[in-house]
C-alpha cells in the first residue's frame, strides 16, 4: 500500500515538473519572479534531453512502481506501464527535437513577455 502511494506521488511530481519545464515560461506573464525557478528547470530539461541522461525521478518512479506490484499478480499495474512510457523512456526523448521544442515553446513565452515589457 505505501509503495503504491509513493509511486503515485512520484508520478504526479514527475508529470508536474515536466509540465512546468514545457509551459513554465507562460507563468512569467503573471508572475515575473517565476523565471527564477523556470529558467534553471528549463536548462535541466534541455540538458537531460541533449545528454541522453535520465531524470532522477525516472528510476525512483520505476523502483516504487515495481515495489508496489505484489509478486502474486501477473498483470502489470498502471505504475509499471507509466514507467515504461514516461517521458524519459520514449525513443525520441534523447534527440534534439524535444529540446528544440522546449526552447521554441519557451521562446514564444519569454518573447511575448519581453515585447510587452518594451511596449510599456
Amino acid at each position: 500500500m505505501i509503495w503504491s502511494l509513493l509511486a503515485d506521488a512520484v508520478v504526479v511530481v514527475h508529470f508536474t515538473f515536466t509540465t512546468f519545464i514545457i509551459f513554465g515560461g507562460f507563468l512569467t506573464w503573471r508572475w515575473r519572479w517565476m523565471a527564477l525557478l523556470h529558467l534553471p528547470a528549463l536548462a535541466w530539461g534541455c540538458w537531460v534531453e541533449l545528454s541522453s541522461a535520465i531524470c532522477p525521478l525516472t528510476p525512483l518512479e520505476i523502483t516504487c512502481a515495481r515495489s508496489a506490484v505484489r509478486p502474486d499478480t501477473k498483470a502489470d499495474s498502471w505504475h509499471t506501464t507509466w514507467s515504461r512510457c514516461s517521458i524519459g523512456r520514449i525513443d525520441l526523448a534523447h534527440t534534439v527535437v524535444p529540446a528544440g521544442l522546449l526552447v521554441a515553446i519557451n521562446a514564444l513565452a519569454y518573447g511575448r513577455l519581453l515585447a510587452r515589457r518594451r511596449s510599456r
